[in-house]
């Protein structure tokens, strides 16, 4: 009896490999396309530390937001109102010298409105950003 490769009785010892490589080509593209969108931007805030002002721009120069665990609003000690925080906020940086934003919160406060409030001084101008516990 000769060795034929078409009999169909003869069990298959050979490994393909083409689907293997398909299949792994394809995963690759897929992660190709979708690691972009695997990177969040987000927001870059200082830690306050009892040593993050020396040497640094001086309390009186920087834009001082403060939010009560009760909701009232305070920018550089003035009590405003929530809707005129965007337009106050970018008033108050145009004067400071170095764009520097501290937000003063109470820990009762929730993250979404702390969030918000830095979220609303990037979009006004700030270039620095730190958070500080009341």
């Amino acid at each position: 009896m000769g060795m034929s490769s078409n009999n169909s009785e003869e069990p298959i010892t050979e490994i393909n490999l083409t689907p293997l490589v398909d299949v792994s080509l394809v995963l690759v593209i897929i992660f190709m396309a979708v690691a972009p969108f695997a990177l969040q931007a987000g927001i870059k805030v200082l830690q306050s530390k009892a040593s993050a002002q020396v040497g640094k721009v001086s309390m009186s120069e920087s834009v001082q937001v403060r939010l009560s665990k009760e909701g009232k609003l305070t920018l550089n000690g003035a009590e405003l109102a929530r809707e005129n925080y965007p337009a106050a906020v970018a008033k108050a940086l145009e004067k400071s010298a170095d764009k520097f934003v501290i937000v003063k919160a109470d820990t009762q406060n929730k993250v979404g409105q702390v969030v918000g409030l830095l979220d609303e001084a990037r979009q006004a101008g700030a270039l620095k950003m730190a958070l500080m516990k009341n």
